[in-house]
Parts: structure tokens; C-alpha cells; sequence
């Protein structure tokens, strides 16, 4: 029983410490994004939106799937560990001369002859994110994301400081290549300076191979789900402006805020605490159906709240210029509220080793994604279609991923369905609310915003409790637990 509850603890600290991590990192780079935003134009970011596919594939390919198989193990060596290390290392610098090589001819096929230098420096971050990859998997399986979020905290903050300046003394989009390579170069020394692991000088041929083995096949699938995640920023760069592309990639990253911080956070925490279940049915069970409860209880609101009041909030943030991404916004908000479901399913399998089903779920959910695209751009519907088959695709891919994990625990899809009806429910009536205030609030965008939000925090918390949620008391007890250890803190520190 002890063990149960400094696991149940770790978790919930973990998944605190995790969620603060992606939240801060998030909200740190959307503070610079929006200042950004105020000093660049839309069509610099529309540039860097066109090089978000490549330098995702290539960090697919470095960590992809192996990272996860170290994770999964119970009992990793440091010959394993020096193994995958020099291995990742060696993928990035394979990465980068395939880049490297191929920048004109990207370059030529958007016809944006920036490209070629931008997607070259660009690409020099999957060497530099090569060097921290066993440092975060060492703190990922201990469930210490505390001090990654130290790390991730002051590598925004001063990329951030950085990118600002360069703005402001008129570097364009060089500003933000600046950002990025900056901070992940940041990242990768303060995990060497904190975690304190060292690579030897050996590589085992058996090690990597039993790594290889189980990783390969989610290494492929990350590869076909990370193209198709990106898939519109080829779409959009080849068929429409760059300013266009420019209003989707902030889209893109406002949406991901919220909804991205969430999923990645869960994923990080419920991939090593689920690892540790795999073997006992039941528990796994009663922990995979009341982690989808709460989280979705936070998760929908936000995401549907956020795109009642998205004319307001794009508005106030990024300025007039930026009103033409609302409605992508909106339709990327409804597409994130399944997110984190789509993580914590998609767990389970990796968590009883079904890394072929994995693959297997990946290319069936993107045959059908590319039938849903061609029918979008078949019946010419622009980029709101193309964005609109973004988020059939999502409630789709949540029936496909839910009915196959929950065959390995015994939790179906109409199950899950039912859990969270009640909280979708509420949810709805709550982001209809709000929507409909906007045209009876003051036409100033921060008093309404406030109100709007105002609103719906008391619409939702009102309805929970008329409802009888249990998940309203469950999270209002998470909150107070660390909102007590906090003050325990400090007073800890001031004595």
C-alpha cells in the first residue's frame, strides 16, 4: 500500500512539475511570440512555418522511438545508455547532411530562395538536440520533471531576450532562427550542467539492438505521424501565400498552448508510472479511467473556451493585422480538445509492448487522413477545409486509438464515451454561453475578455456542481495539495 502511494504521489507531483514545465516554457515563448508578432510580419513566420515539417521529421528520426524503449525498461545500463547516446548523435549529423544537401532543392519547390540558408542553420538544432536526449530520458524515468522545468524555464526566458532584441534591431525572420537554435543550445547545456550523466566510450552492438527492436517500429510511426501533423505547412506554403502560412503557424502555436502542453505533459508522466502497472490489469485499468476524467475535465473547457473567445483574444494580443487567423484558431481548438485523449490511449499500447500494433494504428489513421485531404482540396474548399479535415481527422483518430487500447485493458470506446459525456456536455453549453455574450459585452476587447472568461468559469464550475462532478472535487483536491505544500515551503524558507 506504501509503494502504491509514493507512486500515486509521484505521479501527481510529476504531472504537476510536467504540466508547469510544458505550461511556462509555452507561456514564456507565446510572450515572445506575441511581441514577435507586433515587431515581424506575418509572412516571417509564414518562412519558418515552411521549414516546421523538415526539422520535425528530423527530430522524429534522432529520438523517435528509442528514447521510448529506454523509458519502458526497467533496468537500463550505461552501456545502454552510452549506446542509444551515440547512436542518436550519429542520426542528427546523418540529418543535417541530408538538410543540408537538399535546401535548394526545397527551396526551389516553394520558390522562397531564403529558404535555403534558413532551413540549413535551422537544421544544426537536431545535432544540439541530440546531446540532451539521454539526459531527459534518465530525469523522464525517475519522473522528475522539476529540474527540466528549471531548464526549460531559463532557456526561453533567454532565447526569448534574444529574439526580442534582434527584432527590434531589424533581423526579420533571422530573429526567430536566432530563438530556436539558442535555446535549444541552452537546453542541452544546463541538462548536461544539472542531470550529471556522461556517456563511456563504448557501443554495444546487442544493446542496440534490443533497443532498436521494439523502437523501430514507434520510430516509425512518429516518422508517419509527424508528416502528416505537418502536412499542412507543405500544403499551405505550396498552394497559398506566405502570409497566409504566417496566420496558420501562430494558429498553430496559440492552439498548441493549451491543448499541447497537456498531452505532452501526460504523455511524460503516464508512459513511466503506466510502465510500472503493465503487469497488474486492474490497476492500470482504474488509473488509465480516472486520469482521462480529470484531465478531460480540465482539458475541454479550455480548448472550447478558448475558441468562444477567440476574435477577442487574437485581437488583443497580435492586433488587427492578425484577425485572419480567428477562425483557424477555433477550428485547431476543437481539434485539441482530444489530444491528450489521443496520448494517454495510444500509452497503453506502447505500455504493453504493442509497438507493431503502434504501427499498425499509424498508417491506417493516415491512409484515412489522405483521403479526408484529397476530398478537402477535391471539393476546393480553401484553407479552412483543409484545416476543418484537421479536426475530423482527430475524432476519427480517437475511435481507432481508444478501440484498440481498450481491448488490451478492457476499457471500449463507448465506455470512455460515457465517462466524459457528462463533462462534454457541460463543456458545450458553457463555450455557447460565452460565445453569445461577445455580442452583449462592451465592445473594448479586455473588458470583454475578462467578462467572457469571468463567465465561463462560473457557467462551467455552476454546471459541475448541479451535474455532481466528481472530477471538480478531485481537481480542486489536487490543487489545494499543492497549494499547501507551496506554503509549506515557504515557510520553511522564511524561518
Amino acid at each position: 500500500m506504501k509503494g502504491n502511494h509514493n507512486l500515486k504521489e509521484k505521479t501527481v507531483r510529476g504531472l504537476f512539475w510536467s504540466i508547469l514545465d510544458l505550461l511556462s516554457n509555452q507561456g514564456i515563448q507565446f510572450l515572445i511570440q506575441i511581441i514577435l508578432a507586433r515587431l515581424l510580419l506575418p509572412e516571417h513566420f509564414g518562412l519558418i512555418g515552411l521549414t516546421i515539417v523538415f526539422i520535425a521529421i528530423s527530430n522524429a528520426i534522432i529520438d523517435g522511438g528509442i528514447s521510448q524503449a529506454l523509458i519502458r525498461e526497467q533496468k537500463v545500463t550505461q552501456t545502454d545508455y552510452s549506446t542509444i547516446f551515440y547512436f542518436n548523435l550519429l542520426m542528427s549529423c546523418a540529418v543535417y547532411a541530408a538538410l543540408f544537401t537538399f535546401a535548394p532543392m526545397i527551396s526551389t519547390f516553394f520558390k522562397e530562395p531564403q529558404l535555403i540558408l534558413i532551413l540549413r542553420l535551422l537544421s544544426l538544432g537536431s545535432i544540439i538536440h541530440s546531446f540532451s536526449i539521454i539526459q531527459k530520458v534518465q530525469l523522464t524515468k525517475n519522473v522528475d520533471f522539476k529540474r527540466q522545468t528549471k531548464v526549460s524555464i531559463i532557456s526561453s526566458v533567454a532565447s526569448g531576450i534574444i529574439a526580442v532584441i534582434c527584432a527590434f534591431n531589424g533581423f526579420g525572420v533571422w530573429a526567430i532562427v536566432i530563438q530556436t537554435l539558442s535555446m535549444q543550445g541552452i537546453q542541452s547545456i544546463l541538462l548536461w550542467l544539472l542531470n550529471g550523466w556522461r556517456p563511456s566510450f563504448v557501443f554495444s552492438y546487442s544493446s542496440f539492438k534490443r533497443f532498436f527492436k521494439f523502437g523501430s517500429r514507434l520510430l516509425a510511426a512518429n516518422m508517419i505521424s509527424t508528416v502528416y501533423s505537418n502536412i499542412f505547412y507543405l500544403l499551405i506554403g505550396r498552394m497559398y501565400s506566405s502570409s497566409q502560412l504566417g496566420y496558420y503557424t501562430n494558429a498553430v502555436r496559440l492552439s498548441e498552448m493549451a491543448s499541447f502542453s497537456l498531452t505532452v505533459a501526460l504523455q511524460r508522466v503516464t508512459y513511466p508510472v503506466f510502465s510500472r502497472m503493465q503487469d497488474n490489469q486492474a490497476v492500470l485499468r482504474s488509473s488509465f479511467k480516472r486520469i482521462i476524467k480529470i484531465t478531460t475535465f480540465v482539458n475541454f473547457p479550455i480548448m472550447a473556451g478558448l475558441a468562444a473567445i477567440a476574435p477577442s483574444l487574437i485581437h488583443l494580443l497580435f492586433g488587427e493585422k492578425w484577425m485572419a487567423m480567428v477562425i483557424y484558431f477555433q477550428l485547431l481548438c476543437l481539434s485539441g480538445m482530444l489530444y491528450h485523449l489521443h496520448a494517454i490511449n495510444l500509452n497503453i499500447l506502447q505500455v504493453k509492448g504493442r509497438s507493431d500494433l503502434f504501427l499498425q494504428l499509424s498508417i491506417v489513421k493516415k491512409v484515412i487522413f489522405t483521403f479526408i485531404i484529397i476530398a478537402a482540396v477535391w471539393a476546393n474548399l480553401g484553407m479552412i477545409g483543409l484545416v476543418g479535415a484537421a479536426v475530423l481527422d482527430s475524432y476519427l483518430a480517437f475511435l481507432i486509438n481508444s478501440y484498440y487500447s481498450g481491448r488490451e485493458i478492457s476499457y471500449s470506446t463507448f465506455e470512455q464515451i460515457k465517462d466524459l459525456l457528462l463533462i462534454s456536455l457541460n463543456t458545450f453549453i458553457m463555450a455557447v454561453v460565452v460565445y453569445a455574450s461577445g455580442d452583449i459585452f462592451p465592445d473594448n476587447h479586455l473588458i470583454k475578455l475578462i467578462m467572457q472568461i469571468c463567465l465561463g468559469c462560473f457557467v462551467y464550475i455552476a454546471l459541475s456542481k448541479v451535474t455532481k462532478s466528481r472530477e471538480l472535487m478531485e481537481v480542486w483536491t489536487i490543487v489545494l495539495s499543492f497549494v499547501k505544500r507551496g506554503d509549506k515551503k515557504m515557510k520553511v524558507i522564511s524561518k
